[in-house]
């Protein structure tokens, strides 16, 4: 089954990696994927009455997955702790995905980041228990998401009753 599926990264520091994962994603013959947002659209978010947190809400309707792509300084950007708070508290998947490893075109292979999905934890029998313990994180590199990443989507996606 198709799945549509909202992509949180940190664009100015991994557009060009999020595009190798995206694109491989995109030429799946059984796959459809939500479309790509480029910045322009996002800088003209920014001005807008509402601004980035309604272009967000939009971006998360109609998506049963919400994929976090993370690298090196995805950890601390705000917009990417409050995609994944929403994306929470909507109910969606959620997944995460290393990007170590991944090449850059024009600067090569970036130093490792930390999980997003840490930012975040749930009270579970009083123990308070963080996202990355809860939610799957792969290695786009390490765990082979070119092929494998339509079965982890759908896998959050069963897991979230979606």
């Amino acid at each position: 089954m198709a799945r549509r599926v909202f992509f949180s990264f940190h664009y100015a520091r991994d557009v060009r990696r999020i595009q190798q994962v995206r694109q491989s994603w995109v030429v799946r013959p059984e796959g459809e994927a939500q479309p790509f947002y480029d910045k322009a659209e996002f800088e003209e978010a920014k001005r807008r009455a509402g601004g980035i947190e309604n272009w967000i809400e939009q971006q998360l309707k109609g998506t049963s997955v919400t994929v976090v792509l993370f690298g090196a300084q995805t950890y601390d950007r705000p917009w990417v702790k409050h995609e994944i708070k929403r994306s929470y508290e909507l109910g969606k998947g959620l997944l995460a995905i290393d990007l170590f490893g991944v090449k850059d075109p024009q600067t090569g292979i970036d130093v490792p980041g930390r999980n997003p999905l840490d930012h975040w934890s749930i009270d579970r029998g009083g123990i308070k228990t963080a996202f990355s313990k809860i939610y799957p994180t792969y290695s786009w590199v390490g765990d082979d998401g070119y092929h494998n990443m339509p079965a982890w989507i759908e896998a959050a996606a069963k897991a979230a009753g979606r």
